[in-house]
């Protein structure tokens, strides 16, 4: 399969175009225009400092469905006393810095560039990037996140400064999701942690179905706080 080379027009090729390793694409910008349809068509950013944008739909795809979210007997005594302040939508460039920040096992360096928060904070300011957050009095301690369109929550990256400071919020998230009526969550390649919550791995196929029927659907646009208990 060829590495498509975007030009400044608005346009992607077929997801399912992309090569065995999921790279679709090359160049481009991280516009709030391009982003919104790259991830509208099962599509995301994801490169190094000094790299080119490189344009990513990995095949299989880790997906989350919000109903079937898997929570172990402390998580869930966790979530009812959490020994942290739980937000939404406070601190979102806060979050994603520090998901930039925090050392990763195996990772040397990081992907999110300083290209790519400008990117996700302006789509943050336009309704659809939000934040997860866990507090510790003043001090954030952990948190996510994503995108959102239609009933698909489309997540990016979580950091945990404390035991637990990503597993709570990212609990939470996903249980308030399914109560305001969302589909699924895209965790994008699988990890053992996600497959604890219940992700599994889906063919492109089924995802790009499945991604349809999400975006056309009302967007949760604006600010996200959670719903009373």
């Amino acid at each position: 399969m060829p590495v498509y080379r975007l030009s400044d027009e608005l346009i992607f090729p077929p997801a399912d175009h992309a090569d065995p390793t999921g790279l679709l694409a090359v160049g481009g910008d991280l516009s709030p225009e391009r982003l919104l349809i790259a991830y509208s068509m099962g599509i995301f950013p994801w490169y190094e400092e000094g790299l080119p944008i490189l344009w990513h739909s990995p095949d299989p795809r880790m997906v989350l469905l919000p109903s079937e979210i898997k929570l172990s007997r402390s998580l869930r005594r966790a979530l009812k006393r959490s020994p942290f302040q739980l937000t939404l939508d406070t601190a979102f460039e806060d979050v994603i810095r520090a998901c930039a920040a925090v050392p990763r096992p195996g990772q040397d360096g990081t992907w999110i560039t300083e290209e790519m928060i400008e990117g996700y904070c302006e789509l943050h300011e336009l309704g659809f990037a939000h934040s997860a957050e866990a507090w510790d009095g003043d001090e954030l301690v952990g948190g996510l996140y994503g995108v959102s369109l239609g009933t698909g929550f489309f997540g990016e990256s979580m950091f945990a400064r404390r035991n637990d400071a990503s597993k709570i919020p990212f609990a939470m998230l996903v249980v308030q999701l399914e109560r305001w009526g969302f589909d699924l969550v895209d965790c994008q390649v699988y990890t053992d942690h996600l497959e604890r919550f219940g992700a599994t791995e889906w063919s492109r196929d089924r995802f790009l179905i499945a991604l349809e029927g999400a975006v056309s659907q009302p967007t949760r646009r604006g600010r996200w706080t959670l719903d009373a208990p």
